[in-house]
């Protein structure tokens, strides 16, 4: 099983980062969205969404978001000689509109807030959250909005970040998940959420939080000493603010790795799915990457970190 797990682990990172480094934008975008949709089945079969109709509505919605999304920036460029026109006409100053794109990075403000709420419900009364009673319409919109949030992130931090900065983030949420199983495996003895997850521990979730300071500190000497020193700009307090901003993501990876177990003892299910084989499915291996993203992508934002320059 271990072998399987390990075989199949090793040719997914191998295409995930030839994704990242060959494929353009939008192709990216599009390779995401194919993983989300494949994740977002495997979503409506936990939530007992079986009506085909209800099924094909979802599908239609995350697909026209998706499109609505991607397409945004087009958008405003087209409607932008409308409405130059009629601010024109009737006498009113209108700011650029196309300087209206970045309206959608508010999007995730609730996506954040949604994964902070679902971390701290399991951390304070994990029994409640296994309890908790939904319609099939709440479970649906909250599978729409968490799937659609993570494919918006890692579609715009490749897009605007590049490749290196993409790769940084897999890569994180990865050693993390590594280095609570192997650290878990070794030395943990008390239990993080046994009516949730019995597998996992507090080592384990400790082990992850210390590879996350280790891994980006790492990686900072390193392409600095590659690049020649890390720059004037690069501040103590920006590599502060960096080593925070990844902690902070494999905290809430950890918990989102929770929720989706969470819905699966509910779904009284192991895996989300099969076709991962030694792994299960989709949702099992991109859980804790769906929590974690809308934070990392709106913390590089917000921060204007001058160390993308160093993943360029």
């Amino acid at each position: 099983m271990l072998k399987q797990r390990i075989i199949t682990a090793t040719l997914l990172a191998t295409l995930v980062v030839l994704a990242v480094f060959e494929l353009s934008n939008t192709y990216f975008s599009l390779l995401i969205a194919l993983v989300i949709l494949l994740g977002a089945n495997e979503w409506l079969n936990l939530t007992k969404v079986t009506d085909t109709k209800k099924r094909i509505l979802f599908f239609c919605l995350l697909i026209g978001s998706m499109l609505f999304i991607h397409f945004w920036t087009y958008f405003l460029e087209a409607l932008s000689p409308l409405m130059d026109y009629l601010a024109e006409k009737y006498k009113f100053v209108l700011e650029d509109i196309r300087k209206q794109s970045g309206l959608l990075e508010w999007l995730m403000l609730p996506a954040i807030l949604f994964w902070v709420i679902v971390m701290l419900a399991i951390r304070n009364s994990p029994e409640d959250a296994l309890k908790l009673e939904l319609s099939s319409f709440k479970e649906a919109a909250i599978g729409w909005f968490i799937l659609l949030m993570s494919w918006m992130a890692l579609s715009r931090l490749h897009s605007f970040y590049g490749a290196g900065t993409t790769i940084y983030f897999l890569v994180l949420i990865w050693v993390a998940d590594i280095a609570a199983f192997f650290t878990g495996k070794k030395w943990g003895k008390n239990k993080l959420s046994p009516d949730i997850s019995p597998g996992k521990t507090i080592e384990g979730m400790y082990g992850a939080l210390g590879a996350s300071v280790i891994y980006p500190l790492v990686i900072l000497i390193t392409v600095g000493a590659m690049s020649g020193g890390l720059g004037e700009k690069l501040t103590i307090m920006s590599i502060a603010d960096f080593v925070l901003l990844s902690v902070l993501s494999v905290l809430i990876s950890i918990y989102g790795d929770l929720f989706f177990s969470a819905v699966k003892r509910r779904a009284g299910v192991k895996d989300s799915g099969s076709l991962l084989p030694g792994h299960g499915g989709i949702l099992d291996r991109i859980d804790s990457l769906i929590a974690a993203a809308p934070l990392f992508y709106a913390g590089f934002t917000l921060k204007g970190f001058e160390l993308e320059l160093l993943f360029s």
